[in-house]
């Protein structure tokens, strides 16, 4: 049996562009995504998921329509299925995203932000 290690750290070293998630492995329908993020994102939904952020450094901000979430180095939040939400980040952002295979970074918007998953790799 192969025991395959991966690094977060290195993962998101190897990324160069804003609000393009890569997976970094899944577990059963689930993938674990890294991110970079910076400026502001799209309002958007996951009318059929929910979206777990993990901030690993930098600060997070995710607006929803009644209140924001700040999030620092090591703090999670899971924004609940069908909640309208825009993350953005002053300075740069790295992060974990955990979500179902397949969910789509602009969620019901679509648009230029939208994301083609990206393996690292």
């Amino acid at each position: 049996m192969t025991h395959h290690v991966l690094n977060v750290d290195a993962a998101l070293g190897a990324i160069s562009e804003y609000w393009q998630p890569h997976r970094l492995t899944s577990i059963n329908d689930y993938d674990v995504k890294v991110v970079k993020i910076q400026g502001e994102f799209v309002w958007h939904t996951h009318p059929d998921t929910d979206e777990l952020f993990m901030v690993i450094n930098g600060e997070l901000t995710i607006q929803l329509r009644d209140g924001d979430v700040v999030l620092g180095p090591n703090d999670i939040y899971v924004v609940p299925r069908g909640i309208e939400h825009c993350p953005k980040a002053e300075n740069e952002v790295q992060a974990l995203l955990f979500e179902p295979k397949g969910t789509v970074n602009t969620g019901d918007v679509g648009g230029d932000m939208t994301a083609q998953l990206r393996e690292l790799g």
